[in-house]
């Protein structure tokens, strides 16, 4: 008969085996994804004197210096009606250029001649939210046969469609974000208006050209025969209509001129975000592998998690004995100070004696949750949200106590929050719940997965109930009824594909959130995302609005 040590040293090896087993997935599908179109397409583009999408953003960023991956599983699964888009055809990611921080867009020409598809769209708006939000200078690496016109519909006409990218260069510039274009192969029709609204252009000759119709469209709109490279190449824009500013021979030429160019800026006011010595966790992060259990609905102790993530592993609670499903408290991650809110998944037990359901927020702890945001505010600390979260308790007992107001509190403070919020979905991130806690609709600067997320509505298993109820009760309607095989059959079907939709995997393809990270690398997603708000001061004070007392 085993101990009770063996039994749980027995769980937390298992646990530890199912997490490194799902983040060495991730891996593995990342590694697929970053072949981009394939080694074909990229053989083809070596051979016209270019390098790809990835190999410049590693050129172009400095050596020894942490950098972020924005949107690397953006369109992952879709359009494969279309062969795919891996990445959605541009590589984001968020890095340091002559010791600057920046964010880089580089359109990725091995996958469909870098054409925009409607998540092209997306991600690169997303890269100039991250931009405009932080302050963070931009470069742009432009090599794009412009909108795909089989999906044109979606990529053209619409407030969040391609249009808005070059509303963003005008207002971005009128902000004084530096931006920075590189013309590094085709620049075509509306695409050829972004380098042109950024503050410097440089142009690769032989390679890159900017026109707004090209040698084909010409000849037969007006009839003239004209050359691609006479129409818009280096040499015409640099020495005849003066459209860009440096003309550069190779790739490597023009990310080097780009890298004196960063150099150059001046500084800018910061937030002043408190910063100290950087301390590692006491408690080691490995362990969080065996801590989080493999199942969804299995508690355990999300304090436990939080002090293989912070300094020192030195996490002052605020209101421990109160509202104890949602867990506040200060601390420091990489140094910099902290406000967490993060989601307790074990069964607690109140001062009354009820017991409370680990991952489900109470009256009592959205009323916590919604002073300890206000403290943040107060002091100027930014807000780590650390979601496991199944939404708010339900039942007359939670009506009657005002649950919904008490939920409406802490949503009113997370959305009017003025401190930079960061998002880790740890768990589960359902419903109502995803809100409270900060998901994407509630602006945090960054958003990302651990392998183990859910995001939905309710779990796989409800929804998959409810939605079998309304099959039936449509069926009874008819005067039809369900045989129990074919009622578990529907079951599984619905629950199966309910499931499919609530992977990190579905989630990070639509950006809903940034990235699927390794727990392990949670501290510097943090640590880099703060110091990039660091750039923005913060212009607006803090108010709830009207909220019910």
């Amino acid at each position: 008969m085993h101990s009770e040590t063996e039994k749980m040293n027995l769980e937390f090896n298992k646990n530890e085996d199912f997490n490194k087993l799902a983040r060495d997935e991730v891996q593995r599908r990342l590694q697929k994804i970053k072949l981009g179109g394939g080694e074909k397409a990229i053989e083809k583009l070596h051979l016209q004197g270019k390098l790809t999408a990835r190999e410049r953003i590693d050129y172009l960023l400095d050596k020894n210096k942490p950098r972020l991956e924005i949107g690397a599983f953006a369109a992952d699964g879709m359009y494969q009606e279309y062969g795919g888009c891996p990445s959605a055809g541009v590589v984001v990611e968020i890095g340091f250029v002559s010791n600057r921080q920046c964010i880089v867009v580089a359109n990725d020409a091995s996958v469909k001649a870098g054409a925009w598809f409607p998540m092209t769209c997306k991600k690169n708006l997303r890269a100039q939210e991250i931009a405009i939000e932080n302050r963070l200078p931009i470069i742009y690496l432009v090599d794009s046969a412009g909108v795909f016109l089989p999906l044109q519909d979606e990529v053209f006409p619409d407030k969040e469609h391609f249009g808005r990218i070059f509303r963003n260069n005008a207002q971005m510039s009128s902000l004084g974000i530096t931006q920075i274009s590189a013309v590094m192969g085709s620049c075509v029709a509306g695409g050829a208006y972004l380098p042109i609204m950024s503050d410097e252009a440089l142009i690769v000759n032989k390679t890159g050209s900017i026109f707004l119709a090209g040698s084909y469209l010409v000849k037969a709109a007006i009839g003239e025969e004209v050359d691609n490279e006479t129409l818009g190449g280096a040499t015409t824009h640099c020495e005849i209509s003066g459209v860009t500013d440096y003309k550069c021979e190779t790739d490597h030429d023009a990310l080097d001129v780009i890298k004196k160019i960063i150099d150059k800026l001046g500084d800018t006011p910061k937030a002043g975000f408190n910063r100290t010595k950087p301390e590692k966790p006491l408690h080691n992060p490995e362990e969080i592998y065996g801590i989080l259990p493999q199942s969804r609905t299995e508690p355990y102790d999300m304090k436990e998690i939080v002090l293989r993530l912070v300094d020192n592993s030195d996490f002052q609670e605020y209101k421990q004995g109160y509202g104890q499903t949602i867990l506040t408290g200060y601390a420091r991650i990489d140094g910099w100070a902290v406000g967490i809110v993060a989601n307790q998944r074990k069964v607690v037990k109140t001062k009354k004696g009820e017991m409370q359901v680990g991952g489900v927020i109470y009256s009592d702890s959205a009323d916590k949750a919604t002073r300890f945001i206000a403290n943040c505010n107060q002091k100027k600390i930014p807000l780590v949200f650390l979601q496991d979260v199944t939404g708010f308790m339900v039942g007359s007992k939670s009506e009657h106590g005002g649950i919904i107001k008490d939920g409406a509190k802490l949503v009113n403070a997370v959305a009017n929050s003025v401190v930079p919020k960061f998002t880790i979905i740890v768990g589960n991130s359902y419903g109502a719940g995803n809100y409270a806690m900060c998901g994407k609709a509630y602006d945090p600067r960054l958003i990302v997965a651990w392998p183990s997320a859910n995001l939905a509505v309710m779990g796989g298993v409800q929804a998959a109930k409810v939605l079998l109820q309304i099959e039936t009760a449509t069926l009874k309607r008819k005067g039809e009824t369900l045989s129990n095989e074919r009622e578990k059959q529907l079951l599984e079907e619905i629950t199966a594909k309910y499931q499919q939709q609530t992977t990190p995997y579905y989630a990070a393809a639509r950006l809903w959130t940034d990235a699927i990270i390794d727990p392990l690398d949670t501290r510097k997603w943090i640590s880099m995302g703060i110091q990039a708000a660091n750039h923005a001061p913060i212009e607006q004070a803090f108010s709830l609005g009207i909220i019910q007392v």
